[in-house]
């Protein structure tokens, strides 16, 4: 049999993941050509070089827009993440929520030990419109500072998502599984009758309404600018397909258990990357990696990808033309277009899958999302309250989350039987699943479920078992938008200890912001944002303006409105990663409407299946055109439908109930 040539391009999560299933999964198939076999050769290709080994070291740490920084770029010191930081937890139950692939892929990994909790506040502080206060704070005594409709000012901010949500599903009706939700992608109506005013009625198809335009028509002006201000995302309410968005902002109610890496998440692609040179070598499989090399263009003929490649120190001149047997592109939407316009002009023989003009519609199916971020460590964790004294509006961030692990624990620790029975069967409030924000709240719902005084010895062991020091977030409407709370979580013991915050965590409306604050007053920009390739280089030193503007609002949102900066203390170490530079331009993406999403994820996977009797075997895999949007977990699993599809590789885990991507 002829050698095959598999070549893969990017070394993110999408790469990473498609390398090891190529190498580690088994065929369905008792006859299969399309596996690996001894003698073939895998291409890794990626424009960044990233520090997975000191065999392989590199700029920054992996993972694509994922990146853990430690502090003074030492893995035994602090850590903070400035790009994806966690991923929502699976329990293993055939109809457990969480991120499934990504749960899986860490136990292969042998990873599960360093999985650990990294779980939200139940009671974030929040400063809009100049007004401190914490959620549990909002109500019709203490409004928000907004004049919402109908009162909506008296509640939490996050409520306006369920008010936009009633005009198809209630807490009692609507999908809940990942297949019904893909349904309602194509199908999800408004079902209740909408008054004169509204722009939309009922019956209209939710894929064709543009969720900014509903969430207005619904809030009203002020109704939408405290939803918009208060969640603390703004991609969670810009333009997007209706339908999908009602399920994207479903995940980030309280109860869905996250997790992270002990290490940093970036820990989980040194992980890939090791097991895929491991398997190569002992497949007798050629693995061949090219740091800081790019596709440039790519076409097809006879049955082969003809493609050339562009190195960082010379992104304009052809380095290499090449030929595979199947080209992976794991590249958001902005990498892949850049190589669509390379391929027009490419004087040759061949298809070109990528400029097709339906390839083009369903590649633009998604909208860019740029995000910015912002790191700082400090001496002490000036922003909590400590026995020597805090600040005004200290963050909350112990709160008691009882989970089905902590239940096995309290098992093992010979807790009662009878007591764990009703704490799992509890209704009002339920209590597995549900944070608390205070160790009171939380006791006294335990003994309401089992209507007993606990004794002192159990109550120690139950509030022990939930107690969590959460991340935060603080949400404000000031450009810092969102502030995370790593704290001190350096591996070592010893030594100084250092406390990290994600400082600032913008998307789309704010990251302009703080661009202008990147050179300073000093300083005119020399390098044009399209060649400027900072999120590949690794996080950039702030300077001293942007450090002063980021404690100026850090005081105003922990000490009140007009505090002045120096209330924060100067921090050892700023650093910042602005996702909306090349070669990603976007933090992450959202389908927009006018779409059917669920034929997008099928077939932009594998372009040519757009182009009448055509079959190249070119496919497009990542978190861009997946069922779950700026989650690892979209990129995992647009790659497993593609080798499960086209490559006769067995599912990683079941799909009955979990399809990777939208079915037919």
């Amino acid at each position: 049999m002829t050698k095959k040539t598999y070549s893969i391009f990017g070394a993110g999560a999408a790469g990473l993941y498609t390398a090891w299933r190529l190498l580690d999964g088994t065929s369905k198939l008792k006859k299969n050509e399309k596996m690996l076999e001894k003698g073939d050769v895998l291409e890794l290709y990626d424009w960044g070089e990233y520090d997975f080994s000191k065999k392989d070291p590199g700029t920054r740490a992996p993972g694509a827009r994922v990146c853990t920084w430690h502090y003074k770029d030492n893995k035994d010191n602090s850590y903070l993440e400035l790009g994806g930081m966690r991923y929502s937890y699976w329990n293993g139950t055939p109809m457990g929520a969480g991120h499934r692939v990504v749960t899986k892929t860490i136990e292969k990994l042998d990873l599960k030990k360093d999985s650990i909790p990294f779980n939200e506040s139940a009671d974030p502080l929040m400063s809009l419109r100049a007004k401190n206060m914490y959620v549990s704070d909002v109500s019709s005594n203490q409004p928000a500072p907004y004049a919402a409709n109908n009162y909506g000012e008296d509640a939490p901010p996050d409520d306006g998502f369920t008010t936009i949500q009633s005009v198809a599903i209630t807490q009692d009706s609507g999908p809940t599984t990942r297949r019904e939700w893909c349904k309602f992608y194509d199908e999800g109506r408004i079902n209740i009758e909408m008054p004169e005013s509204s722009i939309f009625k009922k019956g209209d198809l939710l894929k064709e309404i543009g969720y900014w335009n509903l969430g207005y028509d619904m809030l009203g002006q002020e109704g939408f600018g405290y939803l918009s201000d208060g969640n603390g995302y703004s991609s969670n309410v810009v333009n997007s397909n209706s339908a999908q968005s009602f399920n994207v902002n479903d995940e980030f109610t309280p109860g869905t258990e996250y997790k992270t890496l002990i290490k940093g998440y970036s820990s989980l692609f040194d992980a890939l990357f090791n097991e895929v040179e491991k398997l190569a070598k002992k497949k007798g499989i050629t693995l061949s990696y090219f740091p800081n090399t790019r596709l440039r263009s790519i076409l097809h003929d006879k049955s082969k990808a003809h493609f050339t490649t562009a190195t960082r120190k010379a992104p304009d001149k052809l380095a290499e033309s090449k030929i595979c047997d199947a080209a992976f592109l794991a590249m958001p939407r902005a990498a892949i277009e850049l190589v669509a316009q390379a391929s027009r002009y490419i004087d040759k023989e061949g298809l070109d899958v990528l400029n097709h003009e339906k390839v083009q519609l369903y590649l633009e199916s998604v909208i860019m999302e740029p995000s910015y971020k912002v790191g700082m460590f400090f001496k002490t964790p000036w922003w909590r309250e400590t026995p020597e004294g805090g600040p005004t509006y200290p963050a909350k961030l112990t709160s008691y989350f009882l989970t089905d692990e902590g239940i096995a624990k309290l098992k093992q620790e010979k807790f009662p039987a009878e007591y764990l029975k009703k704490i799992a069967e509890a209704k009002s409030p339920e209590i597995i699943g549900n944070p608390f924000n205070d160790k009171a709240s939380f006791v006294a719902a335990v003994e309401n479920a089992i209507q007993e005084r606990l004794t002192y010895k159990q109550e120690g062991q139950i509030s022990a078992v939930a107690e969590l020091d959460t991340i935060g977030p603080s949400i404000t409407d000031m450009p810092i938008r969102q502030v995370v709370y790593f704290g001190d979580n350096a591996l070592k013991e010893k030594g100084e200890k250092v406390y990290g915050i994600l400082a600032s965590y913008d998307d789309i409306l704010y990251t302009t912001f703080w661009k202008a604050l990147e050179l300073g007053p000093k300083a005119t920009r020399e390098i044009p944002e399209s060649r400027d390739l900072q999120p590949l280089i690794g996080p950039r030193t702030a300077t001293p303006v942007m450090v002063k503007m980021l404690r100026s609002q850090l005081a105003s949102l922990h000490f009140g409105p007009q505090t002045d900066y120096s209330a924060v203390p100067e921090p050892l170490e700023t650093k910042y990663m602005d996702w909306s530079l090349p070669p990603f331009n976007a933090g992450y993406h959202a389908y927009k409407s006018h779409y059917d999403l669920g034929d997008v994820q099928r077939k932009i996977r594998k372009p040519s299946q757009l182009i009448p009797k055509t079959d190249c075997d070119i496919f497009i895999v990542g978190e861009t055109y997946s069922n779950d949007q700026a989650w690892v977990e979209g990129a995992f699993c647009t790659a497993e439908s593609v080798l499960n599809d086209f490559f006769g590789i067995e599912p990683i885990i079941s799909e009955v109930h979990y399809p990777f991507i939208c079915p037919e």
